[in-house]
Formats: C-alpha cells, structure tokens, sequence
C-alpha cells in the first residue's frame, strides 16, 4: 500500500486520522488516464514471474507485450545495463560509440542486408515506424503520392503511424490524418488491385499482433515482393512485434525467403530497455541524408549496448530455435484443453492467439490474473500469448494449469449468469 497520505485528508483540521492513499488512487490522480485503471502493481520481477505489491507471485506469459526476450532480471541485461551506465551512456549523435557500432552490424548480418543495409536507431517501434514512413515518402516524392497499409494493421499512436493503423476508432478523435495512405483488405486480389506506378510504398505486418494475432494469408509476402518490385514500390515490413527470434526466425519474413526494402525493430530487441530501429535493404539504404531525419537519444551508448547483449545471449542460448520448438509444445497444448471457449490457436512461435469462441477475453485475462497468470486480450475473442523466449517444460506445464483453471471460471460464471436467467415464458408472464 502506498505510503503516501491521500492529498483531500491534508491539513484537515479535525481529529480523524489520514487515510492513506492506494496505489490505484496515486495512480489515478498522477498519471493520465490514457491507459485506463493499471491491472495491478508490480515490484520485482525474475525470469519468467513477476510479484506485486502484495508479495502475490503471477506467471508471466505477456512479457511486457513480447518486450521481454529473456524474461526478468536476466544475468545478461542486468550486466549490460551496469556495465555500460558506469561507463558511457550518451553523447548525442553528433558522434558514434563502439556499442551502437556494433549493434548496428548485427542488426544488418540477422537481417540479412548485406553490405548495403544501414540501420537507424530510435527509441520506440513508433519512432520506427515514423522513420519508415519517411523513407516512403524519400522514395516517392511527387510522382509516388500513394502509400498502403492494410486494414486492422496497428503501427503505433503518433500522428504519423497512427495514419498507418487501420482502425478508424483509434483514428477518429485525432482527425484529419497525415493524408496519402490507403487501406486494403489482407488479400492479394486487393493488393493486385491497388498496385500501380503510383505507389511509393507497402507497409504491413507479417503477423497482425494488435488485431488477435492474425497472420497473412499463405502465399501473402511473396506476392507482395513481386507486385511491389514490379512497380518499383518498396515493401516495408512492421516486424516490431515478431522480431527478434519471436516467431522462431530472427524475423518473420524469414520464413519465406523473401528479402524486404526495408523492416523496423523495436520490443524484443532491447529486452525491456527502450529502442528501437530501422534496416534498410538495398537502393533504399541511400534515401536518407544529412537533415531529412534525427533523434536525440537514438542510439544511445546504454541502449544499443543492452539491446546488443540480449540479442547477443538469444544467439548464445539459441533461443530462436526454442521459441519454434516452444511454440509448438504451448499450441499443442492449448488444443489440447477440454474447454468448449477454445476455438483454436494461431499464430508462430512464441506469439499465438488463441481464439475464443465467445467474446469474453477480457474476462479470462482478469480470471487468470486471479489465478496468477499474466496474459492479455488483443481484442474480445481473442488471448494473445508472448512468453519470453526462455520459457521451458516448467513454464508451459504451469502455464497449462493455470490457463486451464482461468477457462474453467469464466465457463462456471457464464453457465452461472444463463441458468439464472429467466426462460422466455417465465420473462413473458
């Protein structure tokens, strides 16, 4: 409980003593309330568990919305991040430091660029996603007003990525959008239709995580590299949530052998540190120059330096490969659930949404907290799942039990509320 006294009691001038405030009250009066009630407060965290304030300890199977690669409190970023603050933390980007140096190399040999691949640092996937769309426009300038993006895509919420999301709800109280993007359905008919000379760039996700993790249609990237080669566009991929070895690649496309003009990183990256970043491909790696684009914390010397030890430990621990092989034992097991609310499991790797067969996602998220798990609801009838990499056999097993449990009491309370609702004749008299 906090211990701060609740601010309507101070300099009272009667005898009852103050009552001190929640955190949940200090929580409404000092933060905006953009992102609504917090769900809990939580103190410390260690590998794949967190503990509140209570000393309650939860199953962490969200990892921050698939930020933390290896969990909490890893050996490895704990290192990095005390290595590197008593050592060298920013110097803006009038200069260059050996850690983003370095993260910027490895970022071009996972994702496979080449020689000709560059990198941008950020401090976000929005910022990201903000320098791709810029590069968009480089590569359109006049003559290639037009840019797609495909519909219940989320790209971020500032003004220029929230242009990019497909959700008019979240677009609507910020009206008039960034103009020049169009929306299309997630087929390749839609694409076939909307491609032409005048496009300056395709954005997408190969995964639609905000959308109930939704991954394209099979076939999708391939066609999409084709049409957009075809009429000199460039593919952009938002790999933000399904980067960093998530989906059992190092990133998402990878598993279609196609190569992208560019992709952005954020998440998983930094493993909990703030960063993010934009790889470019090719031709488009000669669109920026001096001016056209800047941070001032972008990578920085403390965050590219944890960000290249978590990429670095997911390489040594060969975590890419356990979140395909992980993936699969978690999937496998969630079908395997007798709960008549599972109406399946999609998705890759350690990000999987298990569909829901009645719109009560919110409700399994708040009973499996009660449970002591952690998930989320990517929206009504869907669970999204983002486990740290790290997970193993005790984690999946417990996970199993606790997901069971959370089924199992929303399913008692609607069989609950149904049996005590009134039958149509009893409503009628």
């Amino acid at each position: 409980m906090s211990t701060v006294l609740a601010e309507t009691k101070r300099g009272d001038m009667n005898d009852e003593a103050p009552t001190p405030a929640s955190w949940q009250d200090d929580a409404r009066r000092d933060l905006l309330a953009n992102a609504g009630d917090r769900l809990a407060l939580f103190t410390r965290g260690e590998g794949a568990y967190l503990w509140d304030d209570a000393g309650k300890r939860y199953l962490d199977f969200l990892a921050g919305i698939a930020v933390n690669s290896l969990g909490h409190a890893h050996p490895a970023f704990v290192e990095a991040v005390s290595a590197q603050a008593a050592t060298l933390a920013h110097v803006s980007n009038y200069f260059a430091t050996p850690p983003q140096l370095a993260l910027a190399a490895r970022l071009k040999r996972l994702a496979g660029t080449g020689d000709s691949g560059r990198v941008y640092f950020s401090n976000s996937g929005a910022e990201a996603n903000e320098a791709a769309f810029k590069l968009a426009r480089l590569h359109g300038g006049a003559d290639r007003p037009r840019i797609l993006a495909l519909t219940d895509a989320f790209h971020g919420r500032t003004m220029g990525t929230l242009a990019l999301t497909g959700k008019p709800a979240m677009q609507q109280p910020f009206l008039p959008m960034v103009p020049g993007v169009e929306f299309l359905d997630s087929t390749v008919e839609a694409l076939e239709a909307a491609m032409d000379d005048s496009v300056a760039a395709l954005i997408l996700e190969p995964i639609k995580g905000e959308a109930g993790v939704l991954p394209l249609p099979d076939g999708y990237l391939e066609a999409a590299r084709e049409l957009t080669s075809r009429h000199g566009a460039l593919l952009i991929l938002d790999e933000i949530q399904t980067g960093a070895g998530r989906t059992g690649e190092w990133f998402a496309f990878q598993h279609t052998g196609i190569t992208p003009d560019a992709i952005t990183v954020a998440k998983g990256i930094g493993g909990g540190f703030p960063i993010g970043a934009l790889i470019t491909y090719g031709a488009a790696s000669e669109l920026f120059y001096p001016g056209t684009h800047g941070s001032t914390f972008g990578g920085n010397a403390l965050a590219t330096a944890v960000a290249g030890a978590v990429l670095e430990e997911i390489e040594r621990a060969d975590l890419v490969s356990n979140a395909r092989t992980r993936g699969a034992q978690v999937r496998e097991g969630i079908l395997a659930i007798d709960s008549p609310l599972i109406a399946g499991c999609r998705g890759q790797g350690l990000l999987l949404g298990v569909a829901l067969s009645r719109p009560v996602a919110k409700a399994v998220v708040a009973a499996a907290q009660e449970h002591g798990l952690i998930v989320n609801a990517a929206n009504d009838e869907t669970i999204r799942i983002a486990p740290a990499l790290t997970i193993g056999d005790v984690e999946i097993d417990e996970f199993l039990t606790l997901f069971t449990a959370s089924l199992a009491t929303v399913t008692d309370a609607l069989l609950l509320d149904e049996t005590s609702q009134p039958d149509d004749k009893e409503a009628a008299q």
